[in-house]
């Protein structure tokens, strides 16, 4: 990229020149005189780039901030169904052929498959259910321990209150309200 320096000279340059007829010559000239300077390139450079594409390769900033499209748009059920099917019917093909089922057992095995694949999520959330039913009963149990640690040692042992502030605190007004723009 060439920038231009523009002086009083460099206007009666043009006017010499054949008013102001620009050729390669002139050019060359202009740049040799030093009233043209070359900039030089821009270096725009990918490590950034690079480096970010590695920690997505092992799994970071994919968290919920960095994610636009639903959990359906980023990865369709509709396609995880259709390759576990694939999967297992991959899987009964090879054997059947090597005799070891039927065509009846076949289609038992994949009629239990479905089945187990629809009550899979339902499963999954009575489990999280339970895990946070535990949680919770285990953590009132420990607050109820406190209490009672609490109570048995008495009034006199516990660690005197902080002494309040000499100026009382002003509470805040209730006249006005922000509005919501």
């Amino acid at each position: 990229m060439l920038s231009f320096r523009h002086t009083q000279e460099d206007e009666e340059d043009k006017k010499r020149d054949g008013d102001g007829i620009i050729s390669s010559q002139n050019i060359r000239k202009l740049v040799k005189d030093g009233f043209i300077i070359r900039k030089p390139t821009k270096i725009h450079s990918r490590s950034r780039a690079r480096c970010m594409k590695e920690a997505k390769r092992k799994g970071r900033h994919s968290g919920y901030g960095k994610r636009k499209g639903t959990r359906e748009a980023r990865l369709p059920t509709k396609i995880l169904w259709m390759r576990r099917m694939r999967v297992l019917r991959r899987l009964l093909r090879k054997y059947r052929e090597a005799k070891k089922i039927d065509k009846h057992m076949y289609m038992k095995v994949k009629s239990i498959h479905n089945s187990k694949a629809e009550k899979a999520p339902e499963k999954t959330l009575s489990d999280q259910f339970e895990a946070k039913r535990a949680k919770n009963k285990a953590s009132r149990e420990r607050k109820l321990a406190r209490r009672e640690e609490r109570l048995a040692q008495g009034p006199q042992e516990r660690a005197p209150a902080a002494p309040a502030a000499e100026a009382p605190v002003a509470q805040p007004t209730r006249g006005s309200k922000k509005s919501k723009k």
